[in-house]
């Protein structure tokens, strides 16, 4: 199949107004791996705080990265890309653009919720995800409306980014659109492409009826 056309027919399946967030990323292969969930989850958008500016600038300079293409399976050929150079840049980046902010860790902020009891049908929301090392830093919990924490029950208490990016936007993006099907949330004007769409959605929503 055509690349144009493998879009055509995904199109109404992206989530609009969601964003994943990395914070002061090191390591390509966790970057390029990150790049890849947000493009195989429908994610709306990628944005980097800190981390290599060369290489991170924008969706042009991510494109031209013969590392991240490497690293991402081509996914950053795809995906939108910007670049902050602080926290506080892209937390008022989000705030002016109405966005909920949803942090991830494993410890307890005092505003934490189950990934898997919660609902994240916000209209507009960005997940944030912390270095690989060091975690999400203080400035982001404090501006965060919601700490989003991965059940564990084994030793490991905290998990690769590459591996929490792609449990926690799977994990969401399926209940957003879920949500934009169910509750009929989407826009559509023409009344013969909306019924493509609606047996695209349910084939996706519940694949073995």
């Amino acid at each position: 199949m055509a690349i144009r056309e493998r879009i055509r027919k995904i199109k109404h399946l992206q989530n609009k107004y969601f964003i994943c967030v990395l914070e002061n990323p090191e390591l390509f292969v966790n970057i390029g791996t990150a790049i890849r969930n947000v493009s195989a989850f429908g994610v709306e958008k990628q944005y980097v705080v800190g981390g290599d500016k060369k290489a991170l600038r924008d969706f042009k300079t991510t494109r031209k990265s013969r590392t991240l293409r490497t690293t991402s399976v081509g996914a950053s050929k795809w995906v939108f890309v910007k670049h902050f150079d602080t926290v506080k840049e892209c937390i008022e980046h989000l705030r002016k653009n109405l966005y909920t902010i949803a942090v991830t860790s494993s410890h307890d902020k005092g505003k934490n919720v189950d990934l898997y009891e919660e609902e994240f049908t916000q209209k507009r929301l960005a997940v944030w995800f912390g270095n690989e090392a060091r975690g999400v830093s203080g400035e982001a919990i404090d501006a965060a409306d919601i700490c989003i924490r991965i059940p564990m029950g084994g030793i490991v208490e905290s998990l690769n980014l590459g591996t929490s990016t792609g449990i926690v936007l799977s994990f969401i993006s399926y209940q957003r659109l879920k949500f934009v099907f169910t509750y009929k949330k989407a826009r559509i004007k023409s009344r013969g492409l909306g019924k493509l769409i609606t047996r695209s959605w349910k084939d996706f929503i519940n694949p073995h009826r």
